[in-house]
């Protein structure tokens, strides 16, 4: 199958390519006229564009955050829709939801902070698609060659790993070779809507640190204080001190199968 993708440096356009060799790359500064040459023999897209969530905010960096996720998505379903495209995979993320809520795609609340209103932008833009869609609304990714673990794993390596705050905030994560097998059993099972991509063992970040300190032998001794975080990130701080307790139930009620259900099992595949 042939697929076609924006945000093609990143971390999971990076595994995806892997999984579907047959690609072509959709640049940011394409126009309309462009991505629809591009998508000539093209099945299926995947929409992965936006800028990094986990940095400082500023008013400049949140209309970043913003614009590369909308503007990007309105341009690439314009030019589906004059496509014989047959399937449009988009992203999105748990920071839709409200914190401290259990949630899953029945879930008819979302949060009122600036990430949560960015996802329901962004989602709005993906279903103006005319083609069959599916949204999924990632957790933290998982993976060896980049996203979260990319950061975290060198400072537990140099015996500086801790709890954030109080480590009580949950984590919703999905291991990225899961990640990469929703979107094939997605296409192969031509299954439309929104999903929640994430493990359905969340776990609260006091659990997650001492499993990475296990699996990695060492110690989880040296809490990050919550204003710590808020000193470096500003309000883009939220992305570590929210807390997000989402399930795949729909995932889940398709059909499909975790190969790494829970955090120990993803973690010692990773890094062991």
């Amino acid at each position: 199958m042939k697929v076609a993708m924006n945000g093609a440096s990143g971390f999971v356009a990076k595994a995806l390519k892997k999984a579907f060799p047959d690609n072509i790359v959709i640049e940011r500064n394409d126009s309309v006229e462009a991505i629809l040459t591009k998508l000539e023999g093209v099945e299926a897209v995947f929409n992965l564009a936006g800028a990094p969530i986990a940095a400082r905010w500023d008013e400049a960096y949140k209309k970043v955050l913003f614009s590369s996720r909308i503007e990007s998505t309105k341009k690439i379903v314009a030019a589906i829709n004059q496509s014989e495209v047959k399937h449009f995979i988009s992203t999105s993320a748990v920071g839709i939801y409200p914190n401290n809520v259990p949630s899953d795609e029945s879930s008819e609340k979302f949060g009122d902070d600036f990430l949560a209103g960015v996802c329901i932008a962004w989602e709005n833009e993906a279903r103006k698609c005319q083609k069959p869609t599916t949204i999924l609304r990632f957790g933290v990714v998982l993976g060896k060659e980049g996203g979260a673990l990319e950061k975290m794993v060198p400072a537990f390596q140099a015996w500086m790993g801790g709890i954030i705050g109080n480590g009580m905030m949950m984590t919703s994560w999905i291991d990225i070779d899961d990640l990469v097998r929703i979107y094939s059993y997605v296409l192969e099972q031509n299954i439309v809507g929104t999903y929640n991509a994430t493990a359905p063992n969340p776990v609260s970040n006091f659990t997650f640190t001492k499993s990475l300190g296990k699996v990695l032998n060492r110690p989880t001794w040296l809490p990050l204080p919550a204003f710590v975080i808020k000193m470096l990130f500003s309000e883009g701080a939220c992305v570590l001190l929210d807390s997000k307790e989402v399930y795949p139930k729909a995932l889940l009620d398709k059909g499909f199968t975790f190969a790494y259900p829970d955090i120990n099992s993803s973690l010692k595949k990773i890094l062991t």
